[in-house]
């Protein structure tokens, strides 16, 4: 009976196949265990229903971006003086490896907060009040691949479920016609985005995230030539009436009761997501606000745009991944490319969501899979220098939620290579997100390979002074 539905599967021409793989289920799931029941409701009242992760691939330099050293700008080309090195594990003492880097970027003071920012960001500038910056963050992974793995699932092996996957497990979705995780790439220079950052891991493969592009919409979700919408309703009904017969002579099988699901999602995608995807209902002063109607920022404004499109209709968790931030040379002009590819999109995200009475309900997160060094990376001189790895110490931001703008948590030494005060990793930056979604880091559970699975892997600390209350 397996065998003869797989067979009707792959010739029917239904073109849902990759859509439900994406969207809800994929190839069978949880060989390795049985899973666990989740009520998929929160464990406390939530001050935020949908994140939005800005996700930098590449590696932001955090002292050219959102933590300012006045001091290497005194000290540029020289090296580490023995002062600084003793107090910093592994740097090299005066005279050896690389010099000191001055930033090629002026700082100054924005909002009644007067929060420094880098001149490559005065539209986020702007918004300083409502952020909350953490430059204290800190991990021991200094590959791309593995780093980005770690900061959006907890694991540098890419074994886990992504944080987003741990969300709408925990949460499910009030996107009727949506998926609850969606995700959307711009520019794919550096290094190849990392498939476990919106997988799900050992999770039923529902939770893991669909990929969409708001150009081409979402892969295989259209109708085939010579369908009708009463023809694809009467297909749909067929394949559940034999599915449910197949249910009723098991015992339990979730991943089936799931694929019955999806193929009902996919058939509402069908209908609503091309409406959903089409930003030219949108004003020209909305656009132009998420820069879409300037080249440099065009792709990455428009996935903002549709970010905020996506948490009106409910969508839980979004992510999006700008990637191009690795400047191991050349960082000036790297990172000039990069905000002007984003800075404007993301000052008109927080604007619109602002005015739509949407950012108290909205998480926004920024950030990459680590920061980058004080010292220039080989012998380089001029505009052509650049910087390292540096999971040591590095920055991202928070705001909306619940979350207390305006502020500075944490700080890395005089030069920036790792925290002094108020260090924290990834964990709990997730456990801090997953506090303001209603959920629980130990209570949010899926049991695996007979072990009680928790989203921060050994748990997280909240980072209870992000929020206002």
């Amino acid at each position: 009976m397996n065998l003869a539905r797989r067979e009707f599967f792959e010739t029917a021409g239904i073109g849902l196949g990759s859509l439900a793989l994406n969207a809800m289920l994929g190839d069978e799931v949880s060989a390795s265990g049985t899973g666990s029941s989740f009520s998929q409701q929160p464990h406390f009242p939530p001050t935020v229903k949908s994140v939005i992760f800005l996700f930098m691939s590449g590696g932001p330099g955090h002292m050219d971006t959102f933590d300012p050293k006045p001091l290497l700008s005194k000290m540029d080309g020289e090296y580490v003086p023995d002062s600084i090195a003793a107090t910093v594990p592994n740097i090299p003492r005066a005279g050896v490896g690389s010099k000191l880097m001055a930033s090629p970027f002026g700082f100054k003071k924005y909002g009644e907060s007067g929060i420094e920012v880098s001149e490559l960001l005065p539209h986020t500038a702007q918004h300083v009040d409502d952020l909350c910056v953490i430059r204290s963050l800190n991990h021991r992974i200094p590959v791309h691949g593995p780093g980005e793995n770690f900061t959006l699932t907890g694991s540098s092996l890419g074994e886990r479920p992504s944080l987003g996957g741990w969300v709408t497990y925990g949460l499910g979705s009030e996107a009727r016609d949506l998926p609850g995780f969606i995700v959307l790439s711009s520019n794919s220079s550096g290094p190849a985005p990392q498939r476990p950052g919106w997988g799900s891991g050992f999770l039923p493969a529902r939770f893991q995230g669909t990929q969409i592009d708001n150009q081409r919409g979402v892969p295989y979700s259209e109708l085939p030539d010579l369908y009708s919408v009463d023809d694809r309703r009467d297909q749909l009904d067929f394949i559940r009436s034999m599915n449910q017969q197949h249910l009723r002579r098991q015992d339990l099988n979730t991943e089936l009761e799931a694929r019955i699901e999806s193929y009902e999602l996919g058939f509402r995608m069908q209908l609503n997501a091309p409406e959903i995807l089409d930003l030219s209902g949108e004003t020209e002063a909305t656009q132009r606000m998420y820069g879409i109607d300037q080249k440099a920022s065009k792709q990455f404004g428009s996935h903002c745009l549709l970010a905020r499109r996506l948490v009106e209709q409910g969508v839980r968790f979004i992510q999006l991944r700008n990637g191009g931030w690795d400047a191991h040379g050349a960082l000036k002009g790297n990172h000039i490319n990069r905000c002007r590819a984003t800075d404007m999109p993301v000052a008109g995200l927080l604007q619109d969501l602002k005015q739509r009475d949407l950012l108290d309900q909205t998480l926004v997160v920024w950030g990459g899979e680590f920061g980058r060094t004080p010292t220039t990376e080989g012998n380089r001189t001029g505009d052509s220098r650049g910087r390292d790895h540096s999971p040591a110490g590095y920055t991202m931001w928070m705001a909306g939620g619940g979350i207390k703008g305006g502020q500075v948590i944490g700080a890395t030494d005089e030069l920036g290579y790792v925290p002094i005060e108020r260090p924290l990793s990834p964990h709990d930056l997730h456990a801090t997100m997953l506090h303001g979604l209603g959920l629980d880091q130990h209570k949010l559970i899926y049991r695996h390979n007979n072990r009680e699975e928790i989203p921060t892997v050994l748990g997280g600390e909240v980072i209870h002074e992000a929020f206002a209350t």
